[in-house]
């Protein structure tokens, strides 16, 4: 059972799939670059905390050398 469209029916449906489809591009887009950026913001959480833990890790070590020359200059 096919149906016959008016012309401008047939013009409104090829219009609103072409805006369908730039919709759902755009959205595609939206959500990979929302993608990018939330790795981008869990590599520099990663990072950051890296960095934190090294310089718990230095000033540790750095504390550690200078309680043992005083412990042997005494």
């Amino acid at each position: 059972m096919t149906q016959t469209h008016s012309k401008s029916r047939q013009q409104a449906e090829i219009a609103f799939g072409n805006v369908q489809s730039h919709f759902f591009a755009r959205n595609s887009a939206v959500e990979e670059l929302d993608s990018l950026a939330r790795s981008r913001e869990e590599k520099t959480l990663r990072l950051r905390e890296a960095r934190l833990a090294k310089e718990v890790h230095d000033r540790a070590t750095a504390t550690a050398l200078l309680l043992a020359r005083r412990a042997k200059t005494r």
